[in-house]
């Protein structure tokens, strides 16, 4: 490889929605940082088979159920 092309590669913690952590490398921000997410796959229907339940943060989803009400029969 090329010296000084390339981002810092190193190690942050990843939080999931339901507060599991774990570790592992990547360019995101600074090491040792921690990047939190607001979908996982304990949470997202596309990784649970549509078992699980989709969160209302705010209203989003109602505000759009309401949007777009009667548009898809």
């Amino acid at each position: 490889m090329k010296k000084d092309i390339h981002p810092d590669y190193h190690m942050i913690t990843v939080a999931l929605t339901d507060g599991t952590t774990y570790q592992t490398r990547s360019t995101y921000g600074a090491a040792g940082e921690t990047l939190t997410l607001d979908i996982d796959p304990s949470t997202h229907p596309a990784w649970n088979e549509g078992s699980g339940h989709i969160a209302d943060r705010g209203g989003r989803v109602s505000r759009f159920k309401k949007k777009f009400d009667g548009f898809i029969s």
